[in-house]
């Protein structure tokens, strides 16, 4: 019998499997610029245990295991950010990440008040920015990250999360 992939709020006890997660995640991202550096994969766990302590956290499970995650945050401008989402490879073309990002932008309008979503994307990142795209997200600059990594800037307004997926 299959298991079904649920999404929830991520909890204290979800950080170790989301920091595992992560560093196992975005090792292709690092392939793809060549910089192993890159912020996901230098956090260290007591920052990812903050995160979830203070940010909108949300994970998708198969049973116990964690297998996806994405992180949110609004930002003194009423934006929220939205970052590190990751789905584990063996899952991923499956609309979990869309899943994630819905709940993500739900909750940050529900409960803290977004008025518009931000994230960010290394520039190579094709799949990432299909996704992003496919969900209403749109272009709107670029920024060289801590790590010298150009990424993409997107954003789209609250009241289009419901379209998200």
């Amino acid at each position: 019998m299959g298991m079904s992939v649920t999404i929830s709020a991520a909890t204290e006890q979800d950080a170790e499997q989301i920091f595992r997660l992560q560093y196992l995640c975005f090792q292709s991202e690092a392939a793809l610029y060549g910089n192993y550096r890159i912020d996901p994969l230098v956090q260290t766990l007591d920052s990812v245990r903050a995160e979830v302590a203070s940010d909108c956290v949300f994970v998708a499970r198969l049973g116990d295991e964690v297998v996806g995650s994405v992180r949110g945050r609004v930002t003194e401008d009423g934006a929220a950010s939205i970052g590190k989402l990751c789905v584990h490879p063996r899952l991923q073309g499956h609309g979990i990440g869309a899943r994630l990002l819905r709940a993500a932008e739900s909750a940050l309008v529900e409960e803290r008040g977004a008025t518009r979503f931000r994230l960010h994307t290394g520039h190579r990142s094709e799949g990432n920015l299909r996704l992003y795209r496919r969900v209403g997200y749109e272009a709107v600059g670029t920024v060289e990250g801590a790590d010298g990594v150009r990424m993409i800037v997107l954003e789209k307004q609250a009241g289009a999360y419901a379209a998200t997926a």
